[in-house]
């Protein structure tokens, strides 16, 4: 039987370069958060949202059920261990919240074409070809090799899919996976701030 896949959107990011928290960030009078928790309940088992402490009471992420942070000041890579320690007999797909042009269609193709065998498939970034982690499926028993990345100091998610027997997949929209990080980027995309 295979194992249930739970969806894990990482929210709990201090948005600096955005100046405001982009799970906030408005699209079609939603915001970007609960519009990628039900893109993702669509396509996976669960879906939980990924916090800091200081912001699961805000109005928006208690809405859905949440794992919080256990380390700190390790960037998304805190929200993946913090997943994989509460639930580790499960496949998590793993979605940063700033993404405004994910679809089902990306998700689907993900999930259909992961493999079985290899601890991470992830999309081939049509950028600059490197793996994709923030949006990836991260298989049960993978989180030994996330940590024993961090414990070597190295907590950046690409650099461990780029060190590890990572799966790669072609997106089939190759600006699926364009993420928003400043003002700037918000003016090419369907995400505005809420006023």
């Amino acid at each position: 039987m295979p194992r249930p896949v739970y969806g894990l959107v990482l929210a709990g990011g201090k948005s600096r370069r955005m100046g405001h928290d982009k799970a906030l960030l408005l699209r079609e009078g939603k915001s970007q958060l609960a519009w990628l928790v039900e893109l993702l309940e669509r396509c996976v088992d669960r879906v939980f949202v990924s916090t800091r402490a200081e912001q699961q009471d805000d109005d928006e992420r208690r809405r859905y059920a949440q794992i919080v942070d256990r380390y700190e000041d390790i960037g998304p890579v805190a929200g993946i261990l913090s997943a994989q320690d509460e639930y580790p007999d499960v496949d998590w797909l793993i979605v940063a919240c700033d993404l405004p042009k994910l679809d089902a269609r990306a998700i689907e193709h993900l999930l259909e074409r992961r493999s079985a065998e290899k601890p991470f498939s992830a999309y081939i970034s049509s950028h600059d070809g490197l793996p994709e982690p923030l949006c990836a499926v991260y298989v049960s028993g993978s989180e030994q090799i996330v940590r024993r990345h961090v414990d070597d100091g190295v907590v950046c998610p690409r650099k461990i899919l780029i060190r590890s027997d990572t799966h790669l997949i072609e997106q089939p929209d190759p600006h699926s996976l364009d993420n928003v990080n400043t003002p700037d980027d918000l003016r090419d995309s369907v995400l505005e701030v809420v006023s």
